[in-house]
């Protein structure tokens, strides 16, 4: 368990947060650039002392500004993985792996050099100089030079922010294997939601240098604070069970809510869970049950929140799941007379819904 309280000043901002992980592998800073979240990871590892405060990993006591305990960076038992991979150049990749694997005491070691290499498919480049690398190669030899260190804890700060599109992707099943593979807790760093949605346990929110909202992901992730970002755009998280793959029409029917919805195809098996993220615009709403309609996934719910938006809009949120937004105009909910209580009809388009915004529940 990692436990932090601390303060830091760094030119005008301020960052005030405490932190305390909880059970899951996976517990993710969530928020936007500049909210503190990298500046709270720094904290953690010792890369930057804190004004004041105290950080704990298992019990043990790594920085106190009123006892002046400061435990250095590399005898904290925490590995980092910054946003670029940072490796040493006139190493090869194995020397770069051995590198963390050679400093830490054999009676201490509890990650192995060739379980490391298969699970992030190394053995092909362990001759290689780092320049010979692609970006998200790079990346997967900071994993292991992490890894290797057998930390307590592994810290990921914006590990995919320097790739592109088909790199992250190419990167993040690697991420899970290591979540799922290894016993050790990580603490991910970022802003991307996707990323989020399909690696974490629990989720910590930032804004402003202080922590608004944490807990686990699905929750967090489903608070008004947090759905509505800074792009005013609110947008559902739920979570699903596989129910079967229909690959005649390219769809995944999956159990929500005590009904079944259809999404574009998705990897997955018969009783995986699968999060989803649905966007309030991609949601119409319809007082009766619908019929002779292309749109396949209609669920019942009751309205349990209403929001008048200032730019001629209406937020509508429905007692479906942990709680499904709808956008829709002020119009549209006038006529409709919509008020708390009203029980209504939920139509989400199947092609909607962005094949980018799924992941695996961790």
């Amino acid at each position: 368990m990692l436990e932090a309280r601390v303060t830091k000043a760094l030119g005008e901002f301020r960052l005030e947060a405490e932190l305390t992980t909880g059970s899951g592998r996976v517990t993710a800073l969530f928020g936007p650039s500049g909210a503190g979240k990298s500046t709270l990871a720094h904290c953690l590892a010792g890369l930057i002392d804190p004004d004041r405060g105290r950080v704990a990993l298992d019990g043990v006591e790594l920085f106190n500004s009123e006892t002046g305990i400061r435990v250095a960076p590399e005898r904290r038992r925490i590995g980092f993985i910054f946003q670029d991979a940072r490796l040493f150049p006139h190493l090869s990749v194995k020397g770069n792996l051995e590198y963390g694997l050679v400093r830490t005491p054999a009676a201490e070691r509890r990650v192995e050099f060739d379980p490391v290499v298969a699970l992030l498919d190394l053995a092909g480049l362990l001759s290689r100089r780092p320049r010979t690398l692609s970006g998200g190669e790079k990346q997967r030899v900071a994993f292991g030079r992490a890894v290797l260190t057998s930390p307590k804890l592994l810290i990921m700060d914006e590990p995919l922010a320097s790739l592109d599109a088909a790199r992250k992707s190419e990167i993040l099943p690697f991420i899970e294997r290591l979540r799922d593979e290894l016993a050790i807790p990580i603490i991910y760093v970022s802003h991307v939601i996707e990323e989020i949605l399909r690696l974490a346990d629990d989720v910590v929110v930032f804004s402003h240098g202080k922590v608004v909202r944490a807990g686990p992901a699905v929750e967090t992730l489903n608070a008004a604070t947090v759905v509505h970002g800074a792009d005013g755009d609110p947008a559902s998280v739920i979570e699903a069970v596989v129910e079967g793959q229909d690959p005649g029409d390219g769809l995944t029917a999956l159990a929500f809510a005590g009904e079944r919805i259809f999404v574009p195809a998705i990897a997955g098996r018969a009783g995986d869970r699968i999060r989803l993220r649905i966007r309030a615009r991609d949601v119409a709403l319809a007082l009766s049950k619908p019929h002779d309609i292309s749109v396949l996934n209609i669920l019942a719910g009751r309205i349990t929140e209403i929001t008048a938006g200032g730019d001629g809009h209406t937020d509508v949120r429905l007692d479906i799941g942990g709680g499904l937004w709808a956008r829709i105009t002020r119009r549209s909910a006038n006529q409709l007379s919509l008020r708390v209580g009203q029980e209504v009809y939920a139509l989400i388009k199947s092609v909607a819904i962005d094949r980018g915004g799924t992941g695996a529940g961790g």
